[in-house]
């Protein structure tokens, strides 16, 4: 047997801690509590101090929470998007994914339409949102279309919905069928008690089509604007988040997404006016605002 280093074994002890993590789920009922423990809430960054005594009194030395550093900052993780949207994503890395937004409070896991299920199922009795995408990333697919994919997304589970808009259409000063868009998204997500969030991809934009696509979802009763899909030719600019905030006011929401990849320029979203940041480096952004 080979010796193993001391990165090795972390890695495997947080291998194994994970896949505890999934199985503690996979018994807990529709009210979040373990099948045969009704007193024993789920596993939360707020309660995990409690839930881990058990197992150090029964002779745990070490416990291994997740990869990556618990953040002593968290004042922002709660406004923090932890995604993952990659095609290829495999189960284990959404499985993984779900674990570091309840280990660290981030406000929502948000990932492909056709991993909500499972993302539902294992942040069940949390207080992490489960964010989705639809029309992404290009958002020229009919109105009819956003509206199936939002309504399926919100059965299985979803709370948030990030639509991506008609840019042809925008770009067009077609703005009729933009508000539309948005408008019948908003009244699926509303129904479901799901917020709305409107990627306007404003890489793609002149600073006219980014006021009037900001004046368009807060018309058409949109709960957020977001700046990116993170999949154009450009992410998050500090320009366009304060532009955004100043058009949609105080009592609207502001997402700043792509290409935000430290704590200082995280901390730079939010001076400028964001309210969410979405990113998929999260757990390094957390470990930063901890030094």
């Amino acid at each position: 047997m080979k010796n193993l280093d001391k990165e090795e074994i972390e890695r495997i002890i947080e291998q194994i801690t994970r896949q505890v993590f999934i199985l503690l789920n996979e018994g807990q009922d529709d009210t979040g509590l373990g099948a045969g423990d009704a007193a024993v809430a789920p596993i939360s960054a707020h309660n995990y101090v409690e839930r881990m005594q058990p197992m150090v009194k029964a002779g745990a030395d070490r416990i291994a929470s997740t990869l990556g550093i618990a953040p002593t900052d968290g004042s922002m993780a709660h406004m923090i998007d932890h995604t993952l949207l990659k095609p290829d994503a495999t189960q284990d890395q959404i499985a993984q994914l779900c674990y570091e937004a309840r280990k660290h409070g981030f406000a929502s896991v948000c990932i492909n339409p056709t991993n909500v299920k499972l993302c539902a199922e294992l942040l069940k009795g949390s207080n992490i949102a489960v964010c989705t995408v639809v029309g992404f990333p290009l958002g020229a697919t009919p109105t009819e279309v956003k509206v199936f994919e939002a309504q399926q997304a919100v059965r299985e589970g979803a709370t948030e919905v990030d639509m991506v808009i008609n840019i042809g259409a925008l770009k067009s000063q077609d703005y009729e069928l933009v508000e539309r868009d948005i408008a019948s998204m908003a009244r699926v997500c509303h129904a479901g008690n799901a917020i709305l969030k409107v990627i306007i991809e404003a890489v793609l934009l002149t600073d006219e089509e980014k006021v009037a696509a900001c004046q368009l979802a807060k018309v058409a009763g949109a709960d957020f604007v977001k700046t990116s899909t993170g999949f154009g030719p450009g992410g998050a600019a500090l320009e366009d988040v304060a532009l955004m905030r100043h058009v949609v006011g105080p009592s609207m929401g502001v997402k700043a997404a792509g290409g935000i990849g430290t704590y200082e320029k995280a901390q730079q979203m939010i001076a400028a006016g964001a309210s969410r940041i979405g990113a998929s480096g999260s757990v390094k952004i957390m470990q930063e605002a901890g030094k």
